[in-house]
């Protein structure tokens, strides 16, 4: 099964750059996945594309700058339990690094539709 992590900062005004030891932690914690982790990154905001009635494009995800998704992880994974394991162990170093830092990881089970063609 695979599933894919996001990262969301609830405060980064207060929160400021990510320290460079959770970095390398988080680099470390990467390889100790090793193929179970697929991809991972950081991510900007562009835009979001709504449809409500009419579409809408607005910058961003967010309707206030209150909060910011930074990054994502993708794992390949036997089951829910294994995904939320590294997960908590990726938000321990969160804690550990940037006690500053307040957000929360959301996990979603991705799923495969085959194309025509």
């Amino acid at each position: 099964m695979k599933f894919i992590t996001f990262v969301t900062t609830t405060n980064p005004a207060e929160a400021g750059a990510p320290p460079p030891a959770l970095m390398e932690a988080i680099v470390q914690l990467g390889m100790e996945a090793g193929a179970r982790m697929v991809e991972t990154g950081g991510m900007s905001d562009t835009a979001t594309v709504k449809v409500r009635g009419k579409q809408l494009i607005t910058d961003g995800p967010f309707t206030e700058a209150k909060e910011m998704v930074g990054g994502y992880a993708i794992y390949d994974l036997p089951t829910e339990a294994e995904i939320i394991s590294w997960t908590e162990r990726f938000a321990d170093l969160h804690r550990q690094h940037w006690p500053a830092w307040e957000g929360e990881i959301a996990i979603k089970q991705l799923h495969n539709f085959s194309m025509p063609g």
